[in-house]
């Protein structure tokens, strides 16, 4: 248990790492890593979904939301595309931690892993993590104006954390149909690169509309 523990620990950090050096550098080594992300992430949902009738959705689904993706890093709001990544990691890290720890009522059947208390900690952390991004807990300023952008940034945070998870059941929900434990073993401790940014494909094509409508 504490090997796997510690095999997924490993993985995470160095997988966010580089994930992260690709992001910052930008221009073409964004562009390649987009590329080989998306190819992954085909290839994954290609198996997961073969012969079903969500085969071609997911596949266009995927497409359209690596597409926001590049288009949120590159022509978009930079400092957004950082809220979407470090809401989604911390809410994958807030619902493994509160949900294996404090464990609790299970949330749904799709996923029998997932509890209450691990939704919970899962936008705790979102919250505590954007806070600290803008600037130290500058969030929590007394003036009026800062105040209500503050407001306005904490809503976009649960939003995008509330599809995140979201995201994480409809996959496990596929899994489930294909009778699946991973979409893949790429990623020790992990499984799948699509069990990993389950979450993620989900939440930068939601965010993206809704800042489009806002």
């Amino acid at each position: 248990m504490k090997n796997e523990l510690l095999k997924r620990i490993l993985s995470s950090v160095v997988l966010i790492a580089v994930a992260f050096f690709f992001i910052e550098k930008g221009s073409i080594f964004f562009n390649v890593f987009i590329l080989v992300v998306l190819a992954i992430t085909l290839y994954e949902w290609h198996f997961l979904s073969l012969q079903k009738i969500y085969y071609l959705p997911g596949f266009i689904f995927i497409i359209f939301s690596l597409y926001t993706c590049y288009f949120l890093r590159s022509e978009g709001d930079y400092k957004i595309f950082i809220l979407i990544l470090i809401t989604c990691i911390s809410t994958d890290i807030g619902g493994y931690v509160f949900g294996k720890f404090l464990k609790g009522p299970k949330l749904t059947k799709i996923s029998p892993n997932k509890t209450y208390a691990g939704m919970m900690g899962s936008f705790l952390l979102s919250i505590i993590s954007a806070s600290l991004y803008f600037n130290n807990l500058s969030f929590f300023s007394l003036s009026k104006v800062d105040s209500e952008l503050n407001i306005q940034i904490m809503i976009i945070v649960l939003f995008i954390s509330f599809v995140s998870q979201f995201g994480d059941l409809v996959i496990s929900f596929f899994k489930r149909k294909s009778k699946i434990k991973n979409t893949g073993n790429i990623i020790p401790g992990h499984g799948g690169l699509l069990d990993r940014i389950d979450g993620m494909i989900f939440a930068f094509p939601f965010t993206y509309i809704l800042l489009k409508i806002l």
